[in-house]
């Protein structure tokens, strides 16, 4: 069964000019299953599921000798507290994939979101059907979002669960020196996945737009993917302080200050207010271009 075949509800014998939100709905499912039942998004998944199993398993392996310190001279924020609490896999996990692994698995969905229907010759059919191209491309960027939030949750749920079975866990000191019960720990976890998430939206709407101005899905992916890591560069050159505020990758790793007692908030607002105003402006223009482009295959 197709996407479009799999929007229209049962029963259904002709499909209307105008589809109500059954439909919509319908249109989102296909695109969610779709997505998710692809083996490059499973790979993507396993990927990023893979690297708090690396983590670990680095740390209790450098610190089998007993040595109280895994941070051996350098590595992610939080690395150092994994031996005496799991939890702080979570935290290290999110802040190791953040930079890299998770955005970049973000562009590729993202970035073949409308290129790689166009290079499929989908397209037109899924335009015809009708979902009208506000409405497509909206689902398209309803399910880069799910996506960042599932690819988030990977990463967090396989953080926990080898952190649980490697190291000991409990209550956990913040970044301020205070004691939160385990249980607070759990429940800063979660929202710093959330706000891990939350921070991936602009890349989502970036590569939603270049997917637009394409119609082969692999020239999307690698002009999204060329373009994070310009972004990561600029934002290291000191000489560029004036514009790195504007970078959306730049209050990425704010989310550590979620672990401290009071929680500092000013840069989480900077981030999501960034996150949002980089979803406002490429996911507009991507609607102007999207609504007003030729397509004829």
């Amino acid at each position: 069964m197709s996407r479009v075949e799999a929007a229209v509800p049962a029963g259904a014998v002709d499909v209307p000019r105008r589809p109500g939100p059954l439909w919509a709905f319908g249109l989102l499912r296909s695109e969610l299953v779709t997505t998710f039942r692809r083996w490059r998004t499973l790979a993507l998944l396993g990927v990023l599921a893979a690297v708090p199993v690396l983590v670990g398993i680095a740390v209790r392996i450098e610190t089998g000798d007993g040595s109280p310190d895994g941070r051996g001279g350098g590595g992610p924020a939080f690395i150092s507290q994994i031996t005496n609490n799991g939890l702080f896999l979570v935290f290290t996990a999110l802040a190791a994939t953040l930079p890299f692994f998770l955005p970049m698995a973000i562009g590729v969905v993202a970035g073949d979101a409308i290129a790689g229907e166009a290079s499929a010759g989908t397209l037109r059919y899924l335009l015809v059907a009708p979902a009208g191209r506000t409405r497509l491309l909206l689902t398209k960027y309803a399910t880069t979002i799910a996506f960042c939030l599932v690819a988030t949750l990977v990463v967090a749920a396989s953080a926990m669960l080898v952190g649980a079975l490697l190291f000991p866990l409990g209550d956990l000191t913040t970044i301020s020196g205070t004691r939160i019960t385990f249980a607070e720990g759990l429940g800063r976890a979660a929202l710093i996945a959330l706000v891990v998430a939350a921070s991936l939206t602009g890349v989502a709407a970036l590569g939603l737009f270049v997917s637009t101005l394409t119609g082969s899905g692999i020239a999307a992916m690698a002009t999204t993917v060329g373009l994070l890591i310009t972004v990561q560069i600029l934002d290291q050159i000191p000489q560029l302080h004036a514009i790195q505020p504007y970078l959306f990758s730049h209050y990425w790793l704010s989310f550590a200050d979620l672990l401290r007692e009071p929680v500092y908030w000013d840069d989480l607002v900077r981030n999501l207010g960034l996150q949002g105003l980089y979803a406002a402006v490429f996911g507009t223009a991507a609607w102007a271009r999207f609504t007003t482009k030729d397509i004829s295959t």
